[in-house]
């Protein structure tokens, strides 16, 4: 049973900083692509980063020179550092990976972590 678990949410004031983590347990053979996606009140689910397995990332526009996303193939984690946060990144923040398993080739997500930009 593979099973994401994201860390590293909290409270924090406009402009400052916070790093997520999400660890991948299981048995695994390998993992493709990792993303990070949020969601806040009312909105729908968005992708924010995300980085293939060779390390080539992308970035949706509104966090583009703020947040970046990298991961470590050998600990089968990816991360997400957030710079400059703003009110409109207050959101649950999930990750997401494709994973091959035993038998499987699937995504898998985390349970989510909040992030909350408050003054």
């Amino acid at each position: 049973q593979v099973q994401l678990v994201e860390s590293g949410g909290g409270l924090v004031q406009p402009g400052g900083s916070l790093r997520l983590s999400c660890a991948a347990s299981g048995t695994i053979i390998r993992i493709n692509d990792m993303d990070w996606y949020r969601q806040a009140p009312g909105n729908q689910r968005e992708l924010v980063a995300s980085i293939n397995r060779d390390g080539k990332t992308m970035y949706a526009d509104v966090v583009k020179g703020r947040f970046t996303i990298a991961r470590d193939n050998a600990k089968n984690t990816v991360y997400l550092q957030m710079t400059s946060l703003n009110f409109e990144d207050t959101a649950v923040y999930y990750c997401y990976a494709f994973v091959f398993a035993p038998g499987s080739a699937r995504g898998y997500w985390g349970q989510g972590t909040q992030v909350t930009v408050s003054s």
